[in-house]
């Protein structure tokens, strides 16, 4: 499937350390793959293990079924190359518990620095509760492919 638009998710682009991003990416053909627990869980640990690299700092997300959201401050690499790694890190590992082949990842990711004054938490608030607006739980508490750095 190719979105008309998706070259446009790279244009202009910039990566500066320190900053705040929202980015999410989808999972190719947005199959629902995360709703199998270890390969949630899989993924958790590539955002985890990107935190503990210092590549960047986690601040809250949340894994849905067929996409992420990640709230970070930027640190040590530039946006396109954290994505590339977590990505790319991910796929090696969902294949290799799920004995499987190929692209995990659409090509593209979608990212959103935030400004300096935007409420932080409130965003955070806001990216956990997809489950919630999704319907998938009527309560946080039941879902658990989530994390804030807040709780």
């Amino acid at each position: 499937m190719r979105i008309a638009h998706a070259h446009r998710l790279r244009t202009g682009r910039y990566s500066e350390t320190g900053r705040r991003y929202i980015v999410t990416s989808v999972v190719l053909h947005r199959q629902p793959i995360f709703l199998e627990l270890r390969l949630a869980r899989a993924l958790i640990t590539e955002l985890r293990f990107a935190h503990e690299q210092q590549w960047a700092h986690s601040l809250c997300w949340v894994v849905m079924p067929d996409h992420f959201h990640w709230l970070i401050e930027l640190r040590d690499t530039d946006l396109s190359e954290l994505m590339r790694k977590v990505k790319s890190r991910s796929t090696q590992r969902v294949n290799r518990i799920a004995s499987r082949q190929g692209r995990l990842w659409q090509k593209n990711f979608h990212d959103h620095a935030l400004r300096k004054d935007q409420d932080l938490r409130a965003t955070a608030r806001y990216i956990v509760a997809n489950p919630l607006r999704a319907g998938l739980v009527t309560t946080l508490r039941h879902y658990p492919h989530w994390d804030a750095m807040w709780l």
